[in-house]
Order: C-alpha cells, then structure tokens, then sequence
C-alpha cells in the first residue's frame, strides 16, 4: 500500500505542476465549454492512468535476467516480456485513439485500464504456475491498455482550457519516461521480498487505482464523428510490426534466411498497409499527416530516440547482473540493479517539469536536441568506462536528464504541429512509433550481447552501448529538421 500512496504522491504532485505551465501555446486550440477544465482530479486521473501503464511496461525491464533464469529461457526470449508488451501496445494504440473519437475517450480509457487489470492478474497466475508462455500472453494483454496514452491526449486537448493545455500535454509525454524509471527501480526490491508476481500484483494495483479516478472523469457532449474502424488498418500494421521484430530477434536462432523470409513478409505487409490506409476515409493510421515535414520529423526522431533508450534499459541490468566471474559485471542482485538504475529514475522524474519549463524558453526542438545530446554522452561513456558500479550509475543519471527532457518535448511538438481535431490522430502514430523503437531497441539490443552459446562477452555489451549511443545522435541531428512552430497549420481536407 505504500508503494501505491507514494505513486499516488507523485501523481498529485506532477499533476499541480504541469497543469500550472502554458508554453508554445498553439493559436489554432479553441476555447472549451467545459467549467471543470484543469481540475486538480480531472488531471490526476489522466496522469494516474499514463503513468500506471507507462510503470507496467518498464516493470519488468531491471528483471528480465531473473526471469530468465526462473524459466530457463536465454537473454532475448526473456526480452519478448518487454517486447511482447510494446508490440501489443503498437496496434492498440491507433486502435484505441480511433474508438476513443467514435464512442468517447472515456469509455475507451476505462476499457484499456480494465484491460491492464485482466492481463496483470493472469501474469501473475502463470508467474505463479511457471509458464513462460503464459507469462507472456498475460504481458500482451497488459500492453493493450497502452491505448491510454492516445485517449489521455484526446481528452485533455477537449477539455483542459487552452493556457493550460501545453503543460498537461508535456506532462502526459513525461509519464513515458517517468512512469519507465519508477517501473524499473520498484522491481528490484519487490522482487527480492515478495518474488516476480508481485510486479504483477503491483499493476493490479496501479490497474485499480487508475480505474477509480477514470470512473470520476466526465467528458462534454460531442458530436460523434461518422466512420467505422479500420480493421484491415489494424490487422496489416500487427502483421508488419511481428514479422520485423520476429526478424530482429530470432533472425541469428532460426537463420538468417528466415529473417531474410521475414523481412520480405513484412515488406510485403508494409506495402499493403501503406496502400490500404491511403484508401480509407478513416484510417488506423493516418499517415496524411506525415506529409507535413514537423510532424515527420518530430515522428522518426521519436523512433530513433526510443531505440537508443530501451536498448540502454536492456542492457544496464543484463551487465550489473553478470557474475564477475565473466570477466565484467557486478553479479548484483534485484535489489542492487534498482539502486543501480535509481539515479537514472529520480533525475528523470526531475527532468519532467524541467523540461516543460525549457521548452517554454527555448522551444521544444532545442529541448529534444539538449536531452538527445545529453543521451549520446551517456551512452558513449557506458560503451567504455563501466568497470565500477559508480560508473555506470552516473552515466544513467545523465542518461535519465537526457531522456527526460527529450520525452518531455515530445508530446509539445506533436500537438503544435496539428490541429485540435487532429490529436488523437497524431498522438497515435507517435505513440506507435515511441512503442515500435522501444521493442526494435530491446530486441536489438539483446540480440547483440546474446551469443551462440554461454554469457554474453564484454565487447558485445561495448557494441550495443555504441549502437544506442549511434541512434541518440541519429534522434539529435533528425531534431534540426524539425522547423520553428510558425502559428499557423496547413488546412487538409476532411474526409467525406
């Protein structure tokens, strides 16, 4: 319980804070009718849903190696708890963002947090009755509930009054990156007192928690947009995001004459999906929007950006918890892997309202650029001095400033490249593509330490920092083509 009062704390607190900030105001936002705009419980009932889900996603990062030796599996099969989750949460949430304009984002956030309920409490039985594989069905189902996030940006673009909307939306942004360094510090300890279900019961937890202020929130009447949703959109983009992330990692396992076979069949898929949801009046994905360059740009540096993250995530705890008989590594505990990964946690919970407060300065482009740079130093520093704990500690606070701040502005370029109705379509193809980087960078990540046979080498844990460090600087030089915010938007037809 006081697990669930201090997140409660910290929701309460960011709320206030966030919901007090106004930068880069969007001129084109229209006033709302609604007088309960920016209440303190309207807010804290969208930032408790974004960031209970953002903390079951990150929750088993600091673990995946102690799952992997409970169930006997190797590094990158233990990595699909991860995966599995985003990949779950990269076709809900177009999905969600779509049915939250059709039937109201409230019904679809109470749904997606129903749904992080079910699949946390079913995790937990096959934890308990050790099967991996339902383990990892109960992982998926979590990763629908990501359908929160676009929803969350959808109702608060309605609702909270237009000075405030900016900081909500940066704050709602943070919880991503936030919500993932609280996940990953909480686990430590939990398991070490409690075991690896606990994580699970936590979510339940979260679940719950997060359900009670949704039931409380009220959206104004609407008129309901006509359209139906694009299930051959969804079906097409599940079939292109498993045949590439099956191709990343099992590609050395099964040969790479499979991958070669699954990246054909994603190709194939991608065609076909490009070619569907240019068609239809109401896409999944609406990829009209990213013919506008700030959106594209804002779009491939969030994917770059979340590679370099997730890789990093996956590798800190892999190499503190190594037996120093290896060679390197810590042979640390789950306890000591949080502690570890904790200065990352706490500088990037201090870096959420500190970015918001940049991004009013200086705008959101220079922003992401500062906190990409900040990442590449860090990473950089990993790949080559990390022979004592400190060190790597160190280097992720730097890390979690870095990302703190680049999550941050995020969410504030997105939505002041489009219009009010536009968000949640937006948001979408943001969110997927911050969930596809991450599960591309997990799984890449594991991939590169995980050998043939035996631990992973030294080097290989050298090549992968340096690989996450190549993405961050990627992230920073696709920041430059990001242009000003000008006040004003393209006008783009609707669809009939």
């Amino acid at each position: 319980m006081w697990i669930l009062a201090a997140l409660a704390a910290v929701g309460v607190a960011l709320a206030r804070r966030f919901a007090g900030r106004a930068p880069e105001r969007n001129p084109t936002d229209a006033p709302t009718r609604t007088a309960r705009a920016g209440t303190p419980v309207l807010l804290l009932a969208l930032f408790a849903s974004a960031l209970g889900v953002a903390i079951a996603q990150a929750v088993v990062v600091a673990v995946l190696p102690v799952f992997g030796r409970q169930f006997g599996v190797s590094a990158a099969a233990a990595a699909w708890l991860l995966t599995g989750f985003m990949l779950a949460a990269a076709v809900a949430t177009p999905v969600a963002g779509r049915l939250g304009d059709l039937h109201g984002y409230r019904r679809v956030m109470l749904v997606s947090l129903g749904l992080l309920v079910v699949g946390s409490v079913f995790a937990a039985a096959a934890d308990h009755t050790g099967s991996f594989a339902g383990l990892l069905l109960g992982r998926v189902v979590q990763g629908l509930s990501a359908g929160v996030f676009p929803v969350a940006f959808g109702m608060a673009r309605r609702i909270v009054a237009p000075n405030r909307l900016p900081g909500v939306v940066a704050g709602l942004s943070a919880m991503f990156g936030v919500g993932g360094a609280l996940g990953m510090v909480l686990a430590g300890p939990l398991v070490e007192v409690l075991g690896t279900p606990s994580l699970f019961w936590l979510c339940v937890g979260l679940g719950l928690v997060a359900l009670a202020g949704a039931v409380v929130v009220r959206e104004p009447e609407r008129r309901t947009p006509s359209g139906s949703l694009d299930v051959a959109g969804a079906l097409l983009l599940s079939a292109v995001l498993v045949a590439v992330l099956l191709g990343v990692s099992q590609g050395r396992t099964w040969g790479w004459g499979s991958a070669a076979a699954l990246a054909t069949a994603a190709s194939a898929a991608a065609a076909a999906f490009v070619l569907v949801e240019l068609r239809v009046a109401a896409p999944v994905v609406d990829l009209r929007l990213l013919r506008r360059r700030p959106v594209a740009a804002a779009n491939l540096a969030t994917f770059v950006v979340s590679v370099g993250m997730f890789a990093a995530v996956t590798l800190i705890p892999q190499f503190a918890q190594t037996p120093p008989a290896a060679g390197y590594g810590f042979g640390t505990n789950a306890t000591g892997t949080g502690l570890l990964i904790a200065p990352m946690a706490m500088i990037m919970v201090i870096a959420a309202p500190l970015g918001a407060r940049l991004t009013a300065r200086v705008g959101g482009r220079a922003t992401f650029r500062v906190g990409a740079l900040l990442a590449v130093a860090a990473l950089l520093a990993s790949a080559v001095a990390r022979g004592a704990a400190w060190q790597l500690a160190a280097a992720g606070a730097v890390l979690g400033l870095g990302y703190g701040l680049a999550f941050g502005a995020l969410g504030t370029l997105v939505v002041g490249a489009v219009r009010p109705e536009e968000t949640g379509a937006a948001t979408g193809i943001n969110t997927i593509l911050r969930t596809v980087g991450g599960a591309v960078g997990a799984q890449v990540a594991a991939t590169i330490v995980t050998p043939a046979a035996g631990l992973p080498t030294d080097g290989g844990f050298t090549l992968a920092f340096l690989v996450a460090a190549a993405a961050a600087l990627l992230a920073a030089i696709t920041a430059r083509a990001i242009p000003r915010p000008t006040g004003t938007l393209p006008s783009t037809p609707r669809p009939r």
